[in-house]
């Protein structure tokens, strides 16, 4: 019952231990996922992992589930917590297991035959999950306990996992009639094979959208190895002679703050806008409608009036009004910010006799002249102080020793799916092993964008796992024997992706499904850790340039942080264009899905009061890959949401003395550790002694006084 995901904490776990005897398996022995892996704490054997080996081990791991769960539904004896819900959490082990290996492939390192088994496979897992969930015997089960919870004497973590487990069930449909299960049933298959498809075609877009151009002069303003990598890209693809910047997941592309050419940039920002909705074979329109329409007649199924109510009941916000509320309060302000910063963009075009009025492709280039006019400095003079591996060991794991008392050592031994990946030992402040580390730092054509955790291996008492954490990062990788020089988002990202390595490392649940939080508070452990990169004793220990070993100046970091707010109302905006066009799609009726799809963006837009040109939504719907197949449907949001805690964290931190171990201490001892064994936001205010103040994000994000 615990399908593993590409999320941090609701991953997937492993085998069972020497209390529980996994099925025996009808593979062939060759099979690597026929046992549990050999290698320390269950390590995925990706030396032994092939493609074929994925089908099999799929069809194998459904049939052996199945077969538990019957065997659970149609027990005899009276139902105990022991011979539902926990013999639950240990069943489908091998399903977890090739799950975990197979997901990490499929968004780090896939190829055309694991995209087409995911196509394949799609439906039927959610068949498969539909059997469980809708089952009556075996929620005859579930709630006979339910009803009875408060006298079996159970333990606040076991109660808690009884509890959940009724609410899963009654959310996934377990009360319906017969009829409309099986309506249920086939809307879970249609919308689990779209949503791989959505997947699929961002990623071929992405290559296919790559920017062409002729000529060296096309693309000044990039350094020489820069251009060089493009005429590598250009040969890679058959095209000599030319010249390819591939596109990232985001609207925004990062060659637009440096190409001078103003012809290049309104190609490469008009390339990136037009993924998925310039005809062709990766077109996503149609499948935005169906996924909309299939949603909305789910949510009114199950008793929703649309999507997002059914959604978010489940989360911290639990309503679409708080969700509305907090967006609204925070569009007009931001909008307003965006528009000043525009003007000043504007001025500077001026200044230059440019001749022509700012448009969305010229923000990021003259954006930088602004800052660099204001605060005497541009992003690139930060580059040769951000080195990569610098970054890495004495930067986020710097910062670990000084907060929680990790260490960290590096092995080889350990297969990897790729030569890129580097995999660490992650030591507890008494010398005991805590966990396994992944990280892959760099861009693929056959990985997915952006940047995320997940895990390989969860952390269960039950069944005596540890963790095996892998954090993900999209940063392009230089030519050989050249350093990885970081910008500061970069540097950011990294710290970023490791505060959900630590959440994951850092649980010490009984039960499996405990080790889920909700969508919406699952992004603030992430975003606290962001807090170190910029904290002097943390900065100071990395920040050097990568030839000399001179730490970044004084006046430089000054700079850095007097520039803190600066580009914020552009930051903000474009992130609410992307959460309200979320909620957009998700807060329709089955009979209010629109026709066109980027019509129906452009009104919503403009409904919500944040159709700035100059500043697109940080996803559009066609290459929104977040919220029609990552997991934040009707839940982008939740970055704001999070941020609201992570800005008082960050307040709290300071005010009780900052990076110390007694501090960090507290906060895996309340939170970190506690996974999804008790209410969100209680969880906060054990760790703060009270709720969360917005007036630090406000002030975080410049938009008090508005």
């Amino acid at each position: 019952m615990n399908r593993p995901h590409m999320l941090l904490i609701a991953a997937s776990v492993a085998v069972a231990n020497l209390a529980y005897a996994e099925p025996a398996s009808m593979l062939e022995a060759s099979n690597p996922f026929a046992k549990p892996s050999t290698l320390q704490f269950q390590y995925p054997p990706f030396d032994k992992i092939k493609n074929e080996h994925f089908a099999p081990a799929f069809a194998e791991g459904m049939r052996q589930e199945a077969a538990e769960i019957e065997a659970i539904a149609n027990n005899k004896a009276a139902p105990t917590f022991e011979n539902t819900i926990v013999a639950m959490e240990r069943s489908g082990r091998l399903l977890d297991r090739v799950g975990a290996a197979f997901g990490t492939l499929q968004g780090s390192y896939t190829n055309d035959t694991l995209q087409a088994l995911a196509k394949e496979l799609a439906p039927k897992q959610a068949a498969h999950n539909d059997a469980i969930r809708l089952n009556p015997k075996l929620y005859a089960r579930i709630k006979a306990l339910y009803d009875k919870r408060d006298k079996l004497n159970l333990d606040a973590e076991s109660k808690y996992l009884l509890e959940r487990y009724h609410t899963d069930f009654v959310r996934a449909g377990a009360q319906l009639s017969d009829a409309d299960k099986q309506k249920l049933k086939a809307m879970n298959g249609q919308l689990a094979a779209l949503s791989t498809q959505f997947a699929q075609n961002v990623l071929k877009e992405a290559n296919a959208s790559a920017l062409v151009v002729d000529t060296r002069a096309e693309l000044a303003g990039m350094s020489d190895k820069q251009i060089d990598a493009a005429a590598l890209e250009a040969k890679k693809r058959g095209l000599d002679g030319k010249f390819v910047i591939p596109v990232v997941n985001t609207t925004q592309q990062a060659g637009l703050s440096v190409l001078t050419n103003r012809a290049t940039r309104e190609k490469l920002l008009a390339a990136s806008l037009a993924r998925g909705s310039r005809g062709g074979e990766f077109d996503n329109r149609n499948i935005v409608l169906q996924i909309a329409k299939l949603r909305a007649e789910r949510a009114v199924l199950l008793g929703y009036p649309n999507y997002a109510a059914y959604n978010l009941e489940d989360q911290t916000a639990k309503t679409t009004g708080a969700v509305n509320k907090l967006l609204a309060e925070f569009a007009k302000p931001a909008v307003n910010n965006a528009r000043k910063e525009a003007a000043e963009i504007q001025k500077a075009i001026d200044a230059e006799k440019g001749g022509f009025q700012a448009a969305a492709h010229d923000w990021a280039f003259y954006s930088d002249k602004v800052r660099q006019q204001r605060y005497a400095f541009d992003a690139g003079q930060l580059r040769p102080y951000f080195e990569l591996n610098r970054v890495l060991q004495d930067g986020v794991f710097f910062a670990a020793n000084k907060e929680f008392g990790l260490t960290f050592k590096e092995r080889k031994d350990l297969p990897t799916y790729v030569e890129d990946v580097r995999t660490f030992d992650v030591f507890d402040a008494d010398g005991s092993q805590l966990a396994i580390f992944t990280f892959d730092p760099y861009a693929r054509s056959n990985k997915r964008g952006g940047a995320w955790a997940n895990a390989l291996v969860g952390q269960s008492k039950l069944l005596g796992t540890k963790p095996v954490i892998a954090n993900n990062l999209n940063i392009a990788k230089p030519a050989a024997g050249e350093p990885t020089l970081l910008t500061y988002d970069e540097v950011r990202t990294t710290f970023h992706e490791f505060g959900h390595a630590l959440h994951s490392m850092f649980s010490e649940v009984k039960y499996p499904r405990l080790a889920r939080v909700p969508r919406d508070y699952v992004e603030f452990p992430s975003q606290v850790n962001e807090m170190w990169m910029a904290w002097p004793e943390v900065l100071a220990n990395y920040a050097k340039h990568y030839q000399t070993g001179e730490p970044m100046p004084k006046e430089l970091l000054d700079k850095v942080q007097a520039s803190a707010q600066f580009n914020e109302g552009f930051r903000t905006t474009e992130y609410l264009a992307a959460s309200l066009l979320d909620q957009a799609w998700h807060q329709l009726a089955p009979n209010q899905i629109p026709t066109d799809v980027l019509a129906f963006e452009a009104e919503a837009l403009k409904k919500a009061g944040v159709d700035f040109a100059l500043v697109p939504p940080r996803y559009r719907t066609t290459y929104f890959s977040h919220t029609f197949s990552g997991g934040y449907s009707a839940g982008y949001y939740g970055y704001l949401w999070a941020e609201k805690l992570d800005a008082d964290t960050v307040n709290w931190f300071k005010e009780h003395g900052g990076l110390t171990r007694k501090n960090g201490d507290h906060f895996r001892k309340t939170l970190l550790s506690r996974g999804g064994t008790l209410d969100a936001m209680q969880m906060y205010r054990n760790f703060s002694g009270r709720d969360a103040q917005v007036q630090p994000l406000l002030e975080r994000r410049g938009l008090t006084g508005e």
